[in-house]
């Protein structure tokens, strides 16, 4: 009788809560993080009946489709106001929650991967367009590790997930992984490696251990995937058997940087940044957490001119062999157990 008295309470009270009147004007978001301070005067976040959203999206109508990830289906929206949204929705089985959805803005030149691994986008991001890039993501991560009101750290940071706007200015995004850290707390441990190939830090990767410097890792990698158009996971030189990072470390040791740059941008390049963004880059994936500069120093090293400290040899330094993987990967979101060989 308890258990069925629950049930009925329970049910009594979804049941009032999907029928009570929620107004379409953007609300304030009550985050349970929040909720443990106090948050007066913070506007950041907005939600949206689900009937404003539903209007939107033409009822999530086919041809309002954007694509379709490992949490869900993506929707472009039009607000009555004229706003482009764009309309995450979380699947059942997504473990996000039931019917849950994200609304943010639309970003018409949807993510960096399509232009910078793309043999014919590829040229329609000049250097000056790639560096703007770069600096862009760094002030990103360092607004999320320091300037925020908890430090987070995303764990998934890739090309896919970083999102141009119309002027073609990146905004990091999917949030899906990301971990928020307490006051006084710099690093956690887990069991279950979530993230994506390539982008993982070692110390990550094999021992489960993740802080920002697992970000600065991932960006580095970006960093150097930016500068050459080239895939980090599933790059291989012919002369060598060097991935990415151990092909564009030995370029470095050798003085021959600017080799790493590809093709299409050569023409248009500032050789200085080049040779300054693949050296930060190296630096970013030293194989130890404690090399690696955090964000606030990677910043000031792309605003200030200056000597940069000497990288060491990056993380999987790859030569003539690869590491064993037994991934279980939905669209690139990949949980795995690494054994090196």
């Amino acid at each position: 009788m308890l258990i069925l008295s629950l049930a009925i309470l329970y049910g009594w009270r979804k049941n009032k809560r999907y029928h009570m009147k929620i107004p379409d004007d953007v609300m304030q978001t009550i985050d349970e993080e929040y909720n443990m301070e106090s948050r007066e005067g913070d506007t950041e976040l907005s939600s949206f009946s689900l009937t404003k959203i539903s209007k939107s999206t033409n009822a999530f109508a086919n041809d309002k489709k954007l694509g379709e990830g490992g949490f869900g289906q993506v929707f472009k929206g039009v607000l009555d106001d004229g706003r482009e949204i764009a309309v995450k929705r979380l699947s059942r089985t997504s473990g996000q929650g039931d019917e849950n959805m994200l609304v943010y803005e639309y970003m018409p030149n949807r993510s960096l991967d399509l232009f910078i691994f793309d043999k014919i986008k590829s040229s329609i991001l000049d250097w000056s367009d790639r560096f703007r890039i770069i600096h862009g993501i760094a002030r990103g991560l360092l607004y999320l590790h320091q300037d925020s009101r908890f430090k987070i750290v995303h764990r998934d940071l890739k090309a896919s997930n970083i999102l141009l706007d119309v002027d073609m200015n990146p905004k990091i995004s999917d949030f899906g992984l990301a971990r928020l850290f307490r006051e006084h707390e710099n690093e956690a441990n887990t069991n279950n490696i979530v993230g994506t190939l390539g982008y993982l830090s070692p110390e990550y990767a094999v021992d489960g251990t993740f802080s920002e410097k697992s970000d600065v890792y991932s960006f580095g990698v970006l960093v150097l995937e930016i500068v050459s158009g080239k895939k980090n996971r599933g790059f291989f030189h012919e002369k060598d058997n060097d991935n990415l990072l151990a092909h564009a470390w030995r370029l470095f040791e050798k003085g021959m940087a600017e080799e790493l740059l590809g093709v299409d941008i050569r023409d248009s390049c500032v050789p200085s940044e080049v040779l300054r963004s693949i050296h930060i880059g190296l630096l970013c994936v030293q194989h130890y957490a404690k090399d690696r500069p955090n964000m606030p120093n990677v910043v000031l090293m792309f605003d200030k001119e200056g000597t940069l400290p000497q990288p060491r040899q990056p993380a999987f330094f790859v030569e003539g062999s690869v590491l064993q993987t037994n991934p279980i990967s939905i669209n690139d979101i990949t949980l795995t157990t690494l054994e090196p060989r």
